[in-house]
């Protein structure tokens, strides 16, 4: 890979991250009633996303829609197959509860990810128009309706978010 190549992944990783980070903070923003500061945030994280998108663009990273979902089921599939199990037993190991859980949570949710990027791969063409909630709490992401109590963590149906 060129160092041009290499600068690009590390910008995009960059990007990406502070967009999260962005969004979390002005959550926390909101919470102490800092509004404005909030909406500084959110701006400030649209502004990344721009710009991961830019970057990744110009990697090649966006494909196909046959493609992007066979890179999706394998980017999946990896976290749940190889990584967070790795994790989880090294958070375990060092007795970090708060991190072993949030392994957890996202090890699980990535299988149920890899699931329905596979239904949609294979029926592409033919997808019927369906609602996906995600649960606020650990990331659960489910077709239909909300559940009454997330499958994962137990947290009630108020905490599912619609996706729009």
């Amino acid at each position: 890979m060129s160092k041009t190549m290499d600068n690009l992944a590390e910008a995009f990783a960059g990007e990406s991250q502070a967009n999260r980070k962005y969004l979390a903070f002005a959550k926390k923003a909101e919470e102490e009633g800092l509004h404005q500061v909030a909406k500084l945030f959110r701006a400030a994280a649209l502004a990344e996303t721009v710009h991961a998108h830019a970057h990744l663009r110009v990697m090649g990273g966006v494909k196909g829609t046959k493609e992007n979902l066979e890179e999706a089921v394998g980017g999946e599939t990896h976290e749940f197959m190889n990584m967070y199990p790795q994790m989880i037993e090294d958070a375990k190991g060092e007795g970090n509860r708060g991190a072993q859980m949030s392994f957890m949570y996202a090890n699980t949710v990535e299988k149920i990810h890899a699931g329905l990027y596979q239904k949609a791969l294979e029926a592409m063409e033919s997808l019927q128009a369906v609602d996906y909630y995600v649960c606020d709490v650990c990331g659960n992401t489910v077709e239909g309706e909300a559940q009454e109590k997330c499958s994962v963590c137990g947290a009630s149906k108020d905490h599912f978010m619609k996706v729009e």
